[in-house]
């Protein structure tokens, strides 16, 4: 093993490609166009182009087995062999059965998927029993390491470490009660030894483990078996060097853990809790220096965000860790965490103010920040004083910029009392919504969209070119419209929704409306397999210059008597799913954002809209890894949502929908939110999250999802049925509503259509056996 260090590096990068190469290569195959051997060609040249772009970049060390066709949660189930039977039973090719895992197939619904911590990316969730069986069943990793030094380029394979690998599992259907999948370490290790042996044979000097569950608060039970895990890892002499990573906040007691534990270097993650840096230079600098000997990967660029780097503030950083703690351990510069969460370039967005642009940093441009502060920590800053006066240019130029202030948007805000934030009575409402709304038990309906065929596509694109006036785009929009309210009566569901064809992202469709936001037309980020979004930039101050969605909604309730959702997004999930400003406190944007949002929502009632529909499905999301700072977080973000809904009247129907995460936790605040109906996914858990409602009391009427729409599954009448019943165990007919888990933009109409006509029969052949 010649390098000794790890020196600048990324702890990861994105793998849709620049272009979303992946998704439509992906895509294609499952829909039959491309073969395995162009999906595999596609793959590979991705994987090529970004281990060269980064060996040329200049990182000391280059990340490997980053690339995934779909998750790399999911890659890790499937190179430890632990796939369910219910899909290594198929018969399929390995790809199949790999894809079969996770989107489902007829009678083999898919893994569940939840959040990756407090991101936006989507992970399939491991199903682990007592009897689980762990084998080293592919060789991703080996493959990849081998294909990158064949092209020319050493790096570094990244492996999700395996105590956070359990810790996201969950107990298989039918696991013995008391079992934690944490108890199936003894069981993984061994497999983790033989593929570090085997990359170690192959000639790799560094491996990474991404051990980011220790960013959240745990026992000292799980701290222990984290102990066990890498003096058991490390203990071993036929492996290579490791750098166990731990990201997405502060490791906490974690750190004293790892510091201890026999492996050469930790990744930490100095950004999301800038405290952590104060915990580190203070083991260095006790008399028993635990990371005597190691290299601290100092994670001083941000991976979630993308603004420019404070230079200046990043090498102080730098300089106090090794200031304190040399010549005992070494200082290596990383990124906060993988460079997942961020686009891949941002000279790509030529269409954004230039000023804004010289703000922003995409994941090339963080790569080219990282290798600076690494030569300016190295060679000193002296070596790069150019390269570091541009960049603490633009950092002055940012803090300088006097549009990022709007007196009118904080005179409104300070003028707000404690009662513009407060709904009346929820029982009082109930009855008057009972009279306005008269709608049957178990009232059927969606969370929102409608599929997005192509033509509805092709026509949002030749508007947003000028290639189609506004004129015919609006009539094309309200024929589509139209149709699809006819399709919901047709279909017997009882309050509708207008499809939201004109919609190309639930968040970027607000910020193209909303003063403060600016949009990209390339800043693809991946939320979940082939599916991509693009954040908004909030920069400034947020307002509402003019209504956003009220035509479309009246033009749909128009066309029929039953009730019409009108449909937005709220604050947070605005902030989650945006990349947003540093310069303030979250909560001061958030109430922008709330009361930008509140003056659609009074306008839309204004215009007769009895039904609105306040997404906030980041709420769960947002909340941090430590407890610590729940009651902070919650505060403001329930706050936010209360002023964005309240002073609508008793009649008027607040719905929110929230998916894709752990909900037991906040139930008390999903409560005070003090909405009427909340739709929550629940179709692929199977309902689970009617255990935490009942232990909670949870009093409003919800709606749990009974179709998983990110499969192509039709579910049949049966199976909704069987949800169904499982639901009215917990909660009364009188407030359960049926729909399905989320929108249905992503599916196509040969399965959307079928399986609402099954939900709609699964509520009418029900409602006799419950009035």
């Amino acid at each position: 093993m010649s390098e000794q260090r790890v020196g600048s590096t990324v702890l990861g990068y994105p793998r849709i490609g620049p272009n979303r190469e992946l998704k439509r290569a992906v895509e294609g195959y499952w829909a039959g166009r491309v073969d395995e051997g162009e999906l595999s060609r596609v793959a590979r040249r991705l994987r090529l182009d970004t281990w060269r772009g980064l060996a040329a970049a200049g990182l000391d060390s280059v990340p490997s087995n980053t690339f995934s066709y779909y998750d790399h949660v999911l890659d890790t189930t499937a190179l430890l062999g632990a796939l369910p039977a219910r899909f290594t039973d198929l018969d399929l090719s390995t790809l199949d059965t790999y894809f079969a895992a996770a989107r489902g197939v007829p009678h083999a619904p898919a893994l569940e998927m939840t959040k990756w911590f407090d991101t936006n990316y989507h992970y399939l969730v491991p199903e682990l029993g007592p009897d689980t069986t762990f084998t080293l069943a592919e060789r991703k990793p080996l493959d990849e390491y081998r294909e990158a030094k064949a092209a020319g380029v050493e790096t570094r394979p990244v492996l999700l470490g395996p105590v956070t690998y359990l810790l996201l599992a969950k107990p298989a259907p039918g696991a013995s009660a008391g079992f934690r999948p944490l108890d199936l370490l003894d069981a993984v290790l061994p497999v983790y030894a033989e593929l570090l042996g085997a990359l170690a044979e192959a000639g790799a000097d560094w491996v990474q483990l991404d051990e980011p569950a220790f960013a959240a608060d745990r026992t000292p039970a799980e701290l222990a078996e984290l102990e066990r895990a890498y003096a058991t890892l490390g203990g071993r002499r036929d492996r290579p060097r490791l750098l166990v990573a731990g990201y997405l906040g502060a490791l906490g007691d974690a750190l004293g853990v790892l510091a201890r534990s026999p492996v050469e270097a930790l990744a930490l993650d100095l950004v999301s809790d800038p405290a952590a840096v104060d915990q580190v230079a203070g083991t260095a600098a006790a008399k028993d220096n635990a990371l005597k000997g190691k290299e601290v990967v100092a994670g001083v660029v941000d991976g979630r965000n993308v603004w420019r780097t404070d230079v200046d503030a990043a090498l102080a950083t730098l300089a106090r860790l090794r200031d304190t703690a040399a010549p005992e351990i070494s200082v290596g510069v990383g990124t906060s965490c993988s460079l997942l969460h961020v686009p891949y370039d941002v000279s790509a967005e030529t269409g954004l103010d230039e000023r804004l642009r010289g703000w922003l940093s995409f994941a090339e441009q963080k790569v080219a920040e990282v290798v600076l502060l690494g030569r300016a920590l190295r060679a000193g800053a002296g070596a790069v004083a150019g390269e570091l006066a541009t960049a603490r240019a633009a950092t002055r130029d940012r803090a300088s910029a006097g549009q990022l202030r709007d007196p009118r948007v904080r005179d409104r805000l300070a003028a707000l009392r404690p009662e513009d934030a407060t709904r009346t009575d929820h029982a009082r409402r109930v009855a008057a919504q009972r009279a306005s709304l008269d709608l049957p038990l178990l009232p059927t309906t969606t969370i929102g969209s409608f599929p997005q065929t192509a033509e509805v596509r092709r026509l949002r694109a030749a508007h947003r070119a000028s290639r189609v006036d506004a004129t015919e785009y609006r009539a094309a929009m309200r024929a589509e419209i139209e149709r699809v309210i006819r399709l919901q009566e047709d279909l017997g569901l009882d309050v509708l929704v207008h499809g939201e064809p004109e919609r190309n992202d639930m968040v970027q469709y607000f910020a193209e409306q909303l003063t403060g936001f600016a949009t990209t037309e390339h800043g693809w980020v991946q939320s979940y397999g082939t599916r991509c979004v693009r954040p908004p930039i909030l920069y400034g101050d947020v307002s509402r210059p003019a209504p956003m969605t009220v035509e479309w909604a009246t033009f749909a309730q128009s066309l029929t008597d039953r009730p019409v959702k009108g449909m937005l997004t709220g604050p947070v999930t605005m902030l989650a799913w945006s990349f947003v400003r540093d310069d303030q406190p979250l909560a001061d944007t958030a109430r922008q954002v709330a009361l930008a949002v509140r003056d659609e929502v009074h306008d839309l009632e204004a215009a007769g809209i009895r039904v609105i529909q306040v997404d906030e499905p980041a709420l769960r999301e947002g909340l941090p890894l430590r407890r610590e700072r729940h009651a902070e977080y919650l505060g403001w973000a329930v706050a936010a949502f209360r002023l964005t809904t309240a002073g609508v009247a008793d009649g008027t129907q607040v719905h929110t929908h929230m998916c894709y995460a752990e909900f037991g936790d906040i139930l008390p605040a999903v409560e005070s939110i003090d909405v009427d109906v909340i739709s929550v996914e629940a179709a692929r858990s199977r309902m689970e999250v009617l255990g935490d409602l009942a232990e909670s009391g949870f009093s409003r009427a919800v709606g749990p999802g009974v179709h998983d729409i990110h499969s192509p599954r039709v579910p049949d009448v049966e199976e909704i049925t069987e949800l169904l019943r499982t639901a009215l165990e917990v909660v009364s007919a009188d407030r359960l509503w049926v729909n399905p888990d989320c929108g249905l933009k992503t599916r196509g109409y040969a399965e959307v259509e079928p399986a609402l006509r099954n939900l709609v029969a699964a509520a009418r052949a029900l409602r006799p056996t419950v009035g």
